[in-house]
């Protein structure tokens, strides 16, 4: 299995709103795009000040709820699960969550960093010499920079017996500062060019995002935002061309940043906001926290996504679909879990099409 540069590799968090995207995706757009499932953080209980379930109550439901969800080729990360954690029987919870979807059917790829521990590695080399899908390797910026990065990814493909034909490789900015992107674009295209053994990895993968990372510092109204990330990707691609070097597939995060951020919910009073991808921006708008003044707010925040002259139709994805009908009565105002997987739908939608109408040249 692997992915080519007409596809997209958005990384999801595993949660109700990304998840229920996926779920109502038009079938082009579910053949257009292999996700990178990261497993969610545990939770934290502040008031006990400990974890908010075990391990097998947040892994419990984890493979049912892909194969129901999603059911396709995916990669699926565990990194922000501890390393520690082990499930009440002693098994790894990368054994687990795989044994899980080896049952039901899923085409499920470990996704791995250059720092796994040996009790990970040895999992990891258990569900490769069975599911024979080989596996992904996520290096971050900094990583790619290394002048020891080709001897790390070799030694690291020794120690799972398989080859980089095998091995899909994903190019992890994070979050940076994209400006100057004309600059920024030419020390990709740099790192690129150097990456160890580039034209025989199965598949290739950039990802990153220009993602506020909260939405407090936005002012109440609508506020446009760059998709710099996306906005780089076309800058670079063209750079490719021209140099003969291999084009990665487009990644972001969706509608998310990719830090996690710890509140305490006891405190917190978040903001009710509809986050609505347009060309080469991000529109949002944000009405007042949802504590103090309710959902009712997004009737009105769904009728300036409508009137504001970006709104793509009913038609263009199911998020879509109920912001219009958010604005006519006819579906409820939701919570916040609702207008992520609105926000989240009507963006992996967008971006398929924006990926599909790059030019070939």
């Amino acid at each position: 299995m692997s992915f080519s540069s007409r596809q997209y590799v958005p990384c999801l968090r595993w949660k109700q709103g990304e998840y229920q995207a996926l779920f109502r995706l038009s079938s082009n757009a579910q053949v257009s795009i292999v996700p990178l499932i990261e497993i969610p953080e545990i939770g934290y209980d502040f008031e006990s000040g400990t974890n908010s379930k075990s391990i097998d109550e947040h892994l419990s439901k984890f493979a049912k709820r892909v194969k129901d969800k999603w059911g396709r080729h995916c990669l699926v990360d565990m990194h922000l699960i501890g390393s520690s954690e082990r499930m009440n029987s002693g098994q790894h919870p990368f054994a687990f969550v795989f044994e899980g979807l080896r049952l039901k059917g899923v085409l499920a790829i470990p996704v791995i960093d250059l720092k796994q521990d040996y009790a990970c590695q040895n999992e990891i080399k258990a569900i490769v010499a069975t599911d024979m899908r080989g596996l992904c390797i996520r290096i971050s910026i900094e990583e790619a920079t290394k002048p020891d990065l080709a001897t790390s990814l070799g030694t690291l493909i020794q120690q799972y017996s398989v080859g980089i034909d095998e091995c899909d490789l994903i190019l992890d900015m994070g979050a940076p500062n994209f400006e100057p992107i004309d600059s920024f674009g030419k020390l990709l295209e740099t790192i690129i060019g150097k990456l160890p053994h580039l034209n025989e990895w199965r598949s290739f993968a950039l990802i990153g995002t220009s993602f506020p990372q909260s939405m407090g510092g936005l002012k109440l109204g609508a506020s446009i935002i760059p998709r710099n990330e996306w906005r780089l990707y076309k800058s670079l691609r063209r750079r490719l061309i021209v140099s003969g070097i291999r084009i990665p597939t487009f990644g972001d995060y969706g509608i998310n940043h990719p830090d996690v951020l710890l509140i305490d919910p006891r405190l917190a009073k978040p903001s009710a906001t509809i986050r609505y991808t347009i060309e080469d921006h991000w529109l949002i708008l944000k009405g007042s926290n949802v504590r103090d003044y309710g959902y009712g707010q997004y009737r009105e925040l769904c009728q300036a996504v409508v009137s504001s002259g970006y709104y793509s139709g009913t038609t263009f994805s199911e998020g879509d679909k109920y912001i219009h009908g958010c604005t006519q009565g006819t579906e409820s105002t939701g919570r916040l879990t609702t207008w992520r997987w609105v926000g989240t739908n009507h963006h992996l939608e967008k971006v398929v099409q924006d990926v599909a109408n790059l030019s070939v040249a």
